[in-house]
């Protein structure tokens, strides 16, 4: 039987653990070769052993996406290797310490938005590059709920950061959909990975993020990367600068 992906080459970034890695395996499950890179070495090769181990094809390179000589030489890597570039996913993100907007610190906020959407853009402008020699790709961009909405959670870099993805997103997709090119944005709800686990120490805050979301539970990886994996795949072939919401509900309060 066929897979939506097969013969694609899927870079995915932020793949060493969480919605990053279930996506990874995602692509790999799909017939995608993938790119794994992270920052964190050990992880991001768990990743492609995982991937192997299941039969997959892998790569890890790593990469800090807030570095541009890095983003860069990632795709150069990918070029030679694999000679273009079908699928990206954009993924690599933090949450930053939370504190109230007058109290964030400014290497806090630099790092935040160095890595969530300055990462996002170095990814896409290299990835386009790298698709449009094929004139045919499809990028996916890591929002939020945040991304939509706000909080007083004391989280203001994360939802600028997010927020900015979606606008980045619109603006890319637009410049490049008559160039075969389609370009989503991903805005899931509180998915159960490290990123929320300082929240929910807190058992307060834990059962109130819960409670946030209608269907009564917080989401998995699996079931990002499923959104992930469709649009990405020829089933989504209308559908460009569009941010998909994947919450339980949360937004449509």
């Amino acid at each position: 039987m066929a897979k939506s992906l097969d013969g694609k080459v899927a870079l995915v970034t932020g793949a060493s653990s969480g919605i990053g890695r279930a996506s990874a395996l995602a692509f790999a499950r799909e017939g995608a070769q993938v790119v794994v890179t992270a920052r964190r070495e050990q992880e991001g090769e768990e990743t492609v052993r995982m991937i192997k181990g299941n039969g997959g094809e892998a790569m890890f390179v790593k990469t800090d996406v807030s570095s541009a000589a890095e983003v860069e030489s990632l795709l150069r890597t990918i070029a030679e290797a694999y000679g273009g570039l079908d699928c990206a996913f954009n993924n690599a993100g933090i949450s930053g310490s939370l504190a109230p907007t007058a109290d964030t610190n400014e290497n806090d906020w630099d790092s935040v938005i160095g890595i969530n959407l300055k990462g996002v853009w170095l990814c896409l402008k290299h990835e386009i590059a790298l698709m449009l020699k094929r004139r045919r790709g499809a990028i996916v961009n890591m929002s939020s709920v945040l991304g939509l909405e706000g909080t007083a959670l004391g989280a203001s870099a994360y939802v600028a950061s997010k927020h900015g993805v979606i606008g980045l997103t619109k603006a890319a997709a637009l410049e490049y959909a008559q160039q075969g090119l389609r370009i989503n944005a991903l805005c899931p709800g509180f998915i159960k990975t490290a990123l929320i686990e300082v929240a929910t120490d807190n058992p307060d805050i834990a059962k109130a993020i819960v409670a946030a979301h209608p269907v009564g539970r917080l989401g998995n990886p699996e079931e990002i990367a499923e959104a992930v994996i469709w649009l990405c795949s020829d089933a989504a072939s209308f559908v460009t600068g569009h941010s998909m919401v994947v919450d339980g509900g949360y937004v449509a309060q």
